[in-house]
């Protein structure tokens, strides 16, 4: 149960973005900017940095909508994007992306746990300055997201089926309600 009144139909962010308009703006369009603004990385990779570092965080709506989005966006089914949750080092996406990976899930421990050899690693692996930039701003700003969503007890659905359709409309739609 929320620790505040929310629209019980909404689920998650989607309620407290209609409970403050006026923080869902800048919200929506920092989400907006860092998923699906330029970027060499790839709208699916992004969202699949959001959606790991929101399961590593342990919130359920942002890692099942932002896992959604993934799979939606990288043209595959939920089960790549629960294999980079579950076993990292098993998933089925490129050296570069789990590289990446690793530098996000140091971010949502500390800023400081992102060493020098996973930014190296990353590099090896052909990461450029602005996707481990990149990577470490989407974690930065998960880890702010999860706890905006679970701080305040949103209602979360448990079954990860019940985000295929949140998911595929972020990845059609965008985070800017128009």
């Amino acid at each position: 149960m929320p620790h505040i009144e929310l629209d019980p139909q909404l689920p998650g962010i989607r309620a407290l973005f209609a409970y403050r308009p006026e923080t869902a703006q800048p919200l929506g369009l920092l989400a907006e900017t860092l998923l699906r603004g330029p970027s060499s990385l790839s709208v699916g990779e992004r969202e699949l940095i959001a959606s790991v570092v929101s399961k590593g965080n342990d919130c359920t709506f942002c890692s099942s909508s932002h896992g959604a989005a993934a799979a939606a966006a990288l043209g595959e089914d939920l089960e790549v994007v629960a294999a980079a949750w579950h076993d990292l080092d098993r998933a089925p996406v490129s050296a570069k992306v789990k590289a990446l990976l690793r530098v996000a899930l140091a971010v949502r421990e500390s800023g400081k746990a992102v060493t020098p050899e996973l930014v190296e690693a990353a590099r090896a692996e052909g990461a450029t300055d602005a996707e481990i930039h990149d990577t470490v701003l989407i974690a930065a700003a998960f880890c702010m997201y999860n706890r905006y969503v679970d701080g305040l007890a949103t209602v979360a659905p448990p079954e990860l089926s019940a985000y295929r359709g949140m998911g595929e409309q972020l990845y059609e739609q965008g985070y800017l309600r128009r």
